[in-house]
């Protein structure tokens, strides 16, 4: 393997950690191994080296600011939150069809609230109640009808074309 492809891999794997942490997606105590990672596949920025050293019980903002500086080293941009989630909530719709997760883990974060913006994710969001227990209450949906237009819903979504930059 050429290092230039190992470096350029490592780039893209970082960015969508980026996008991943920004989304909410990503613990703070996990960014070390992720810099560790990086570091591996070739990038070499003087935060990564200090970050991929740190224990992950260290404070979680010092971390953070770590990883955030090591990202403006590397020459990757913060993406912004609002984008962040929504490809956040594409990914959560690949893992619906996919089987990898169940239409109840849905209502266990706070997908509902993701700011969407395309007539797919405004479908998909619309059938993502606040918790698992009003499902029927504050969709007017029967369990096996809701999960059955949820993953409709997903499957167009995930089918749809990708928004803003990648992440």
């Amino acid at each position: 393997m050429e290092p230039e492809s190992s470096v350029r891999r490592g780039f893209m794997a970082l960015s969508e950690v980026a996008c991943r942490y920004r989304a909410d997606e990503m613990r703070p105590e996990d960014l070390p191994m992720v810099a560790a990672e990086a570091l591996a596949a070739g990038l070499d920025a003087p935060a990564l080296c200090e970050l991929a050293g740190w224990p992950s019980n260290a404070d979680v903002r010092d971390i953070r600011d770590a990883f955030e500086q090591a990202l403006a080293e590397s020459g990757i941009e913060l993406p912004d939150r609002e984008l962040a989630r929504r490809h956040a909530l594409r990914r959560m719709a690949a893992k619906l069809v996919d089987g990898e997760t169940a239409p109840a883990d849905l209502a266990r974060d706070d997908w509902w609230e993701t700011e969407a913006e395309t007539a797919a994710e405004r479908s998909f969001v619309a059938l993502i109640p606040q918790c698992e227990c009003c499902i029927e209450y504050t969709l007017g949906l029967h369990q096996q009808k809701w999960e059955d237009q949820l993953r409709n819903a997903a499957l167009a979504l995930v089918s749809s074309p990708p928004v803003g930059p990648g992440c």
